[in-house]
């Protein structure tokens, strides 16, 4: 697959024709936000899978828009980890491998433990409630069966304890690793055929954040990063044995 396909749930974008009298005219940066949605959210949802070449010319005609905010787009897109420039190459939606999977899950724990060790003294009323409440909103996506929804509301939900730790450089490096988490979390959901995680899956994860044993939280932290990790590094071998084959097929 070359370009957005039909089946995306992206919209197009509104036609750059000149705005009517007493309408204000769509700005750069509007239609620049609606191929990002659009884009990240056929990335997450697996109309553009890992590795998928993306096409300028293709993908402007998609979204009627000029090359200029589309370019942006893709920028923005680089900069959040869910596609790649690779020289000669060109433009294309980041692969994941066994060996990026293991590097995210062992640097996810690292991180995550040290977040809770610098907020575990200043969880209060408001970290509870905000907890609970992003909680609610993941499974709230789940029951939508909102795959990009879901993997959106699992970060806002993981992302509370880097916000509460009040350390700056954790939180950057947190920011650095969301569009890789991005597409760990999309390609968990494949090899286990969901939408989303399971409806429960946060339950004994937010019990333990809203505890008072932070052993337990450390613990709980690891075995929940781990919890279907060999299914999905199946999932990613198949599927790398599969493109090679293509590739042998081509050649």
């Amino acid at each position: 697959m070359n370009v957005l396909s039909a089946s995306t749930t992206a919209t197009p974008a509104t036609p750059r024709r000149a705005p009517a009298k007493g309408l204000a005219r769509v700005s750069k940066a509007t239609f620049r936000a609606h191929i990002v949605e659009g884009l990240r959210r056929a990335i997450l949802e697996g109309d553009l899978p890992p590795d998928t070449p993306l096409v300028e010319t293709a993908l402007a005609a998609q979204f009627d828009v000029s090359r200029a905010p589309l370019r942006e787009a893709l920028r923005q897109l680089i900069d959040e980890g869910l596609v790649v420039t690779v020289p000669y190459t060109g433009t294309r939606v980041t692969g994941l491998t066994v060996d990026d999977l293991r590097e995210i899950q062992s640097m996810r724990i690292t991180l995550e433990r040290f977040a809770f060790e610098q907020a575990w003294s200043r969880r209060d009323e408001a970290f509870r409630r905000a907890l609970l409440q992003r909680q609610a909103a993941l499974t709230r996506a789940i029951d939508a069966r909102d795959d990009a929804g879901s993997i959106a509301a699992e970060l806002d939900l993981h992302g509370l304890v880097y916000e509460a730790s009040g350390h700056q450089l954790l939180q950057r490096t947190w920011a650095g690793l969301r569009g890789r988490l991005q597409l760990y979390w999309a390609t968990h959901h494949r090899a286990h055929a969901t939408r989303g995680p399971r409806r429960d899956s946060h339950d004994s994860y937010v019990a333990a954040a809203l505890g008072d044993d932070l052993a337990a939280m450390h613990a709980e932290i690891a075995e929940h990063m781990q919890r279907g990790a060999a299914q999905t590094e199946k999932f990613l071998r198949a599927r790398q044995r599969a493109l090679q084959h293509d590739t042998a097929q081509e050649a």
